[in-house]
């Protein structure tokens, strides 16, 4: 047993008797969880292998973590071994692929590959982000075979929710893995290449001794419908519509995009963007030539201007974002957009989990206002980028790997593929989990040969911690019970002199006797200093202590809470 330190935490790995090969599949965000993807594959004998990341992505943070922005991957394990870090490679431009990179690259230093879409859309965020470091960045194509360090890799055409999504497929002389990052089957995604079906089959008689496959529809029946249906849906709703109608979408969906532009032309009318995300991917799709054929966009001033009937305006916010433009309409605080009785709002998107609360409070203040909501429940308006069950086992029948490994989803969406796989006669279904070396070859059964630390890191305004170094978890305790500071001055006598300052923040007013709260408290300072020898109150530390024991005490008595209390004392000779 070899044993590493990272920092506080140690590795422990099996090691190999012998120095043989082995690729190594080690996933440090993604599995048993949705978001915050990142997998790394080890290539090697134990004592000298070098390691590709494949993405780099990045989840949202819930309520319990007041005032944190994102989440990340914790890289520790990897920052270890940054050495024989060859690259990193993004399979696609969506936020829990790859929207970590700019914050963790400083601490790895490696060449980064990604395909033209995805790489441009990077070069403009990055714009949007203050001291955003330059990464160098290798442009790779959709069938592109290609090495980085010792990975002999070729990038399958697959279909997603946004441009140029792309398999992975590591060849080794111990045989083949495919990673089929996020996809779909769509013969129509309006955008970019339709998955190649034809080289998946080819890849197939080569022979794939592990698939790595994504779960998050696996616990839904039937098919995914393809982007040119929505696209005919979207236009029926509109040719329905009287008056204006926006519709709300997540920014990167370029195909969708397409396919409101195109039902906008359809019904005769012009769409303005709202939103700067969306400008951004449209600027992206402009210099690529991936918007051809389509009706030019109106910038949103243009807005007030167009007849109710004549205008549909693209509306970023579709998961309910404070600051984004379809909260700010609905809240009636926008500069240029605004909705009236029988306007039509459309959210062309699924509701991320976590986000419901925020999403109806929007529907909510819309609704009120007489405005009709249109959701994938009332037409075919959205569809998801991810297989249900009978793309997935079609996938499985036309590769027909050795091996399945479930990732990209949480436990139900892990076991729920897991017996897919098995009905669709996988030999073998590896369970693996964060943090799990899991050896994929040689051999004919996947094995852990190992752990290492993961976890979370917080990103916090500008800054990028670990959760206990973030503050976050006085923020949340200060949440939950609110806070109390207490100045004190004392000579060296041991005598309090004035008045002491009492502040309270986050408690109540007064308990259920109707005393005031301040006062209370105020009552059990007085009592604590009372209590102590003259002789004792000396000692500032104790006297700090005490007084802020007999705080929370006190709040606990009349409020079942006790609050973070900070007392300082200072001595004033």
């Amino acid at each position: 047993m070899r044993r590493q330190r990272v920092g506080e935490l140690e590795i422990s790995v099996t090691k190999k008797k012998s120095g043989a090969d082995e690729l190594i599949f080690l996933p440090l965000g993604g599995v048993g969880e949705i978001g915050m993807n990142l997998a790394l594959y080890g290539l090697g004998p134990e004592a000298d292998r070098k390691w590709l990341m494949v993405d780099c992505g990045v989840s949202f943070a819930g309520p319990e973590l007041p005032g944190v922005d994102l989440l990340l991957p914790d890289i520790s394990f990897i920052e270890a071994y940054k050495d024989d870090l060859v690259g990193i490679l993004i399979t696609h431009a969506h936020e829990d692929h790859y929207g970590a990179v700019y914050d963790l690259w400083p601490r790895l230093g490696v060449p980064v590959y990604m395909t033209p879409f995805a790489a441009a859309l990077h070069a403009a965020k990055r714009e949007m982000e203050p001291n955003a470091p330059r990464v160098p960045t290798s442009v790779v194509q959709q069938g592109q075979r290609f090495s980085i360090g010792p990975f002999d890799l070729e990038l399958i055409a697959m279909s997603h929710s946004l441009p140029e999504p792309t398999a992975v497929l590591i060849r080794t002389p111990m045989g083949n893995v495919l990673h089929t990052g996020d996809w779909k089957i769509d013969h129509d995604p309006r955008v970019g290449q339709p998955i190649d079906m034809k080289r998946l089959a080819e890849i197939s008689a080569e022979g794939v001794d592990a698939m790595i496959c994504d779960s998050t529809n696996a616990v839904r029946a039937g098919r995914s419908p393809s982007e040119g249906e929505v696209a005919h849906g979207l236009s029926e709703v509109v040719a329905r519509a009287k008056k204006r109608v926006a519709v709300t979408i997540f920014a990167s969906n370029l195909g969708r995009i397409r396919s409101i532009a195109e039902a906008a032309a359809k019904n005769d009318r012009e769409i303005v963007v709202v939103g700067r995300a969306i400008k951004r991917v449209l600027d992206v799709a402009g210099e690529l030539g991936m918007l051809e054929g389509l009706p030019p966009f109106r910038d949103e001033e243009a807005y007030g201007y167009l007849p109710p009937d004549k205008v549909m305006a693209i509306v970023t916010g579709s998961q309910g974002e404070a600051r984004a433009a379809l909260a700010k309409i609905a809240a009636g605080d926008h500069r240029n957009i605004t909705l009236d009785r029988g306007d039509m709002v459309i959210f062309s998107s699924r509701t991320i989990p976590g986000n419901e609360k925020a999403v109806g409070a929007i529907k909510n203040k819309l609704v009120e206002q007489g405005v009709e909501i249109v959701s994938d429940g009332d037409a075919l308006v959205h569809t998801s980028g991810h297989p249900r069950r009978d793309e997935m086992m079609e996938l499985y029948r036309l590769v027909k790997p050795k091996v399945a490994v479930p990732v990209h989803g949480e436990a139900v969406h892990l076991a729920a593929h897991e017996r897919l796989a098995r009905e669709a006669g996988v030999p073998s279904v590896a369970r693996t989990r964060n943090g799990e070396m899991l050896r994929l070859l040689p051999g004919d059964e996947p094995k852990a040969v190992g752990h290492v630390p993961f976890g979370i890191l917080v990103k916090d305004g500008s800054l990028v911690r670990d959760p206990e170094g973030s503050g976050v978890v006085e923020r949340r305790k200060m949440s939950f019970a609110g806070v109390v500071v207490c100045t004190l001055l004392m000579n060296g006598r041991g005598d309090i002199l004035g008045e002491y300052g009492l502040n309270c923040f986050g408690l109540p007013e007064t308990d259920n006797k109707g005393d005031d709260f301040e006062d209370v408290l105020a009552a059990a300072v007085d009592g604590c200093l009372v209590s102590i020898p003259k002789a004792r109150r000396k000692d500032e530390d104790l006297v700090a202590e005490a007084v802020r024991r007999s705080i929370r005490a006190a709040a606990n008595e009349r409020w079942g809470k006790k609050p973070i209390t900070e007392v300082t004392v200072l001595r004033v000779d």
